[in-house]
């Protein structure tokens, strides 16, 4: 089976780098640029972003995110791309905006550049949107032909966002080794259309290490909103090893299983990398993994308020149905829990779920 690698163009990373997004874009041979931001932001760096281009004497047209990636959304930016004669798309923001702006420009066949504005997920170096409808409810998954061309993350603007963001961030990271892992061990197909890599494994790896080295630090950093080597470290663990880790390595367990938990309306009030951090536990209570590497992930999940069982994600007192509710959607043909080197059903990730929530519960 072959292996498949997939990664952004290039991937910049520092303070202050949105200051010279104009920069990096002539390496695109722009011509204009068509920018999508996140509102809050705009309000924010619009003076910063504008002055980028004016010191090349490059146009730029700075739209307000409308708050969906849906079908309306990305067909109203490329009529207006089309209008301004823009060659080069760029998306600011979180999630739903850089994925528009990922959709848009691939519906138009342009380059496109990232910037995340929030390190809570592994998604802006990904070839990938999610696309809702426009009341907000999950349409499918448009897989694009090319990651990003660039990815820019200002680390100062990511050390202005809560710090619960960069925490959940680090909650989705900590699934990436462990499902790289698995998918590694069952020769499973990933996202990128081969096999787990030496390379991807090594990338998911070194991850997990980083965020148990620095994630304490970081999190203390993104509270006060100051920035450190140990948040530089996270950002990059969460955006570039977690994004080209998941991507190149795989899917496996946790992400199914945060799936599954979405089925309850009690949940839904919590991060992705929330629900993912305790999808990870169960995962590595379905491995039966050593007792001091299940101890190991409790600790650092305990240490940054992650959510270690069902009582943190808002779940209490769930009934037999429920939780069999959860494990048959984990376990949904299509989904990824099949990405294991050995065969789940419902009944083993209900086990799991009850067993995971005792060991995070009762974890001292």
């Amino acid at each position: 089976m072959k292996k498949v690698i997939y990664s952004p163009t290039k991937y910049i990373q520092g303070p202050n780098e949105l200051a010279h997004i104009c920069d990096y874009a002539m390496d695109l041979g722009i011509s204009g640029a068509y920018a999508i931001v996140d509102p809050f932001i705009l309000s924010h760096y619009e003076e910063t972003i504008q002055t980028s281009f004016k010191r090349q004497q490059i146009a730029i047209h700075l739209d307000a995110f409308n708050g969906e990636c849906s079908k309306t959304e990305i067909n109203r930016i490329i009529e207006n791309v089309k209008k301004g004669n823009l060659n080069v798309i760029i998306g600011i923001g979180g999630g739903k905006t850089l994925d528009t702006a990922k959709a848009v420009a691939y519906f138009s066949n342009l380059p496109v550049i990232i910037v995340p504005t929030i390190a809570s997920t592994d998604a802006p170096c990904s070839a990938l949107s999610v696309l809702y409808t426009d009341a907000g409810q999950f349409d499918r998954y448009l897989f694009l032909k090319t990651n990003p061309n660039v990815v820019i993350v200002d680390s100062l603007v990511i050390a202005q966002a809560p710090s619960r963001l960069l925490v959940s961030g680090m909650g989705d990271a900590l699934a990436t080794y462990f499902e790289a892992r698995a998918c590694h061990r069952s020769n499973a197909l990933t996202i990128a259309g081969g096999t787990c890599s030496l390379a991807a494994l090594t990338l998911a790896k070194l991850c997990y290490e980083t965020l148990l080295v620095d994630g304490y630090q970081a999190k203390l950093s993104a509270d006060h909103h100051v920035n450190s080597k140990a948040l530089e470290n996270i950002i990059e663990a969460n955006t570039y090893l977690s994004g080209v880790g998941f991507e190149s390595g795989g899917l496996a367990g946790a992400h199914a299983i945060h799936n599954g938990l979405t089925v309850l309306k009690e949940s839904h009030h919590m991060y992705h990398g929330e629900k993912v951090a305790f999808g990870t536990l169960v995962q590595l209570v379905l491995e039966n993994a050593p007792k001091e590497e299940i101890d190991e992930v409790l600790t650092f999940c305990r240490q940054l308020g992650l959510p270690t069982c069902l009582k943190d994600l808002g779940i209490t007192n769930p009934t037999e149905d429920q939780l069999m509710a959860v494990a048959t959607a984990s376990c949904d043909p299509q989904d990824t829990i099949h990405h294991m080197p050995f065969e789940v059903t419902p009944i083993d990730v209900y086990s799991a779920i009850l067993i995971a929530d005792r060991l995070g519960a009762q974890f001292a």
